[in-house]
């Protein structure tokens, strides 16, 4: 009897330990706030005054030549991979051109002691974490076509205090048969997908400087490897990355990766995606209750956030077929291969009751339908997809509104451009969600959010100004034809989480109060 009560309190602590395990790692989440490439912050920050008016035929046609060249060369699209097209473009009797295309989501983030602020491009396609550093070939600023002069940070291990070379004898060094002995600097290079486009240098180690996703935010210090990037060339001479690249990919050289390995996060994170450009990324989110979730499909090498996809419906019209696609957040919108494209373009097609307009060459979307100079709203078909696995993928905004001043029309567009090969889910198809990239687990999460539900600490240094997307006012609606509106879930918010010091005192004062018996 008395053995029996001393070994239940045993058996309690373990299961509070085993509660709390999730919840014990380092500071929990942290993260910062992140922006569209055109939205106004960053366009106030990076000089982006060359562009078409956002919503019209040359923003989308800008939108889809940038997917093609920075992102979709060299995963199969061989027509597009081998488009030698100037990145110009046409409108009227003006031509812009596009050398400030490139990475979509922009974040600030702070490096070193003391502190550097850099404004760096997010990208899940990549591994490395690098900053322009000591350069012999990098962008230093920008000019705008007012004259302004816009200086970027340069990193120089030299001038923090906290800066450590990384030697050739780390683990992280993939570069080791370069180096002339196991101490030396550890070289780096990295080609892109773009032609010509490398980062070239040696890694080193600093702080990076985080905030913990609370109400009353907390910083937090970790010690990062990342590149000293001496050399860039290609696009990233064109404002492509001017200030910077942070690699979210699979690879142990990641940011995720080595905050993981450090035991500060679960191995996983999360991109929310707002409707109007803004969003943020947390480290160590594993999503909440309730959230779908499909596993990856890994490649053994250079494993990429493959998902598979069953069924895809519009309008309530299901079809059953599998296909793999590629999670992107740095394509701007979804490409789709046969039979899927087709299967959801034809329907769309089908059930969409304005009438199509066939002469939209300057579009990269097949399927836009013409609005009515006085209409006010209208409907369209809902696309839903059903991930591996049954969870059900709810696309909360499918279409493009797009318009063009001089013609005073107004198009609704499938906002789906036809792939030759590869599938990717783009940018356009997350927006509305919280996107969990959880590597521990191996699965992709997706749960609907406005993205405003987490504490807002890094968000870049200029105030935004208000902006309205074109059209706003015509109001689309959802249909799922003949059959109720199927709908997203409602606007979810994250999971009331116990906090990890809380969880540490229970734990203890547990241990404590187990110690009488």
């Amino acid at each position: 009897m008395a053995s029996s009560y001393r070994n239940s309190p045993v058996c309690v602590l373990l299961i509070l330990l085993s509660c709390c395990a999730g919840c014990c790692f380092g500071f929990g989440t942290f993260g910062f706030d992140f922006h569209h490439r055109y939205s106004d912050p960053v366009k106030g920050i990076l000089a982006v005054d060359d562009l078409p008016k956002k919503g019209s035929f040359a923003y989308y046609s800008a939108l889809a030549h940038r997917d093609r060249y920075f992102r979709l060369r060299g995963r199969g699209l061989a027509a597009q991979g081998n488009d030698k097209t100037p990145l110009t473009f046409s409108a009227g009797n003006d031509t812009y051109r596009l050398n400030s295309l490139g990475f979509l989501h922009y974040a600030n983030i702070s490096v070193g002691r003391p502190a550097l602020s850099f404004i760096v491009a997010l990208d899940t396609g990549s591994d490395l974490f690098w900053l322009p550093c000591d350069c012999v070939s990098c962008v230093h600023g920008l000019n705008s076509s007012s004259g302004q002069v816009i200086d970027f940070n340069i990193y120089s291990p030299n001038t923090s205090s906290t800066s450590s070379k990384v030697p050739c004898n780390s683990t992280l060094c993939e570069l080791q048969k370069q180096c002339p002995s196991a101490g030396s600097n550890c070289p780096y290079q990295v080609r892109y997908l773009s032609d010509g486009t490398m980062s070239t240098g040696f890694l080193v180690e600093d702080v990076l400087h985080l905030a913990t996703d609370e109400k009353q935010s907390k910083s937090v210090d970790s010690r990062i490897s990342f590149g000293c990037g001496r050399v860039q060339t290609g696009s990233f001479l064109d404002g492509a990355a001017p200030n910077g690249l942070f690699g979210l990919g699979m690879d142990k050289t990641s940011v995720p990766s080595i905050l993981a390995n450090q035991g500060l996060i679960p191995n996983s994170f999360s991109m929310c995606f707002g409707s109007d450009g803004t969003g943020r990324i947390s480290f160590g989110d594993k999503g909440s209750p309730g959230q779908g979730e499909t596993p990856f499909s890994l490649r053994q090498t250079h494993p990429t956030y493959n998902i598979t996809i069953t069924q895809v419906s519009v309008g309530g019209n299901a079809a059953n077929f599998e296909f793999s696609a590629i999670f992107d957040s740095g394509t701007s919108f979804t490409y789709l291969n046969d039979p899927a494209y087709t299967q959801i373009s034809e329907t769309f097609n089908s059930l969409a009751k304005e009438k199509r307009e066939t002469s939209t060459s300057d579009l990269p979307f097949e399927y836009c339908y013409v609005l009515s100079p006085n209409q006010t709203n209208f409907e369209y078909p809902v696309v839903n997809l059903t991930m591996k696995g049954g969870g059900p993928f709810f696309v909360n905004d499918p279409i493009v509104i797009v318009s063009s001043e001089p013609k005073g029309l107004y198009l609704y567009c499938l906002g789906v451009v036809k792939s030759d090969n590869v599938n990717i889910i783009g940018q356009n198809f997350m927006t509305g969600y919280n996107i969990v990239f959880d590597r521990e687990k191996n699965v992709l999460g997706w749960k609907a959010s406005d993205c405003y539900g987490v504490n807002n600490s890094s968000a870049l240094p200029i105030p935004p100004k208000s902006s309205v997307p074109p059209a706003t006012a015509l109001n689309p609606e959802a249909t799922a034809g003949g059959i109720s509106p199927a709908s997203a879930p409602p606007i979810g918010s994250h999971s009331l989480k116990l906090h990890p010091l809380t969880c540490a005192l229970l734990v203890m004062t547990l241990i404590a109060s187990f110690a009488i018996f």
